[in-house]
């Protein structure tokens, strides 16, 4: 951590690099979609409806919220989702105000198949996306340590590949990058 009066140098190159990995893979799972049928919306909603939070449920607004649009946007997208048989409205047994949106059997048979794609191609990008947070969490803790970020002026040369401290992300249980 920095300390008090510790003068602080972003990692411009790591966090381009980090945003770069990070919008590739979006846009690879953005063309998954359009080739599976769906909008990438309309993906992200069948992923974020199955992908949920255990003891939340698959309300409007919980679906605006993970997906970070309006309500309304919301309703669009569940009516065309629906409209199609991927998507299903109910009402609670208990408050009949509330409605919840569950995946149909062809729903979940499409986001499985876009998923299992989509997983190869994080299976490739995840070890440069695991490096890249390592070294700049690695920077944030220690900035002074060989690789941290320069100060301005100084020249640059390839980064070392940094000391593990712990800060790991582990990809599953049995395998460490």
């Amino acid at each position: 951590m920095f300390k008090p009066g510790q003068e602080a140098t972003p990692d411009y190159q790591g966090i381009a690099e980090f945003r770069y990995q990070i919008r590739r893979f979006l846009r690879f799972t953005e063309q998954a979609a359009r080739a599976a049928g769906l909008e990438p919306q309309q993906h992200q909603l069948l992923l974020a409806v199955k992908g949920l939070p255990q003891g939340k449920k698959a309300t409007i607004g919980v679906l605006a919220e993970r997906l970070q649009i309006q309500h309304h946007s919301a309703v669009e997208l569940i009516d065309r989702l629906e409209g199609r048989k991927f998507v299903r409205r109910y009402r609670s047994r208990v408050d009949r105000r509330l409605v919840f949106i569950r995946l149909t059997a062809s729903g979940e048979k499409l986001l499985r198949e876009i998923s299992l794609y989509n997983l190869q191609e994080l299976q490739s990008v995840a070890p440069s996306v695991v490096r890249i947070l390592n070294e700049l969490i690695s920077g944030l803790n220690d900035p002074g340590a060989e690789g941290s970020p320069s100060k301005e002026g100084e020249e640059t040369a390839e980064l070392p590949e940094r000391k593990r401290r712990g800060y790991e992300l582990q990809l599953n249980s049995k395998r460490r990058i």
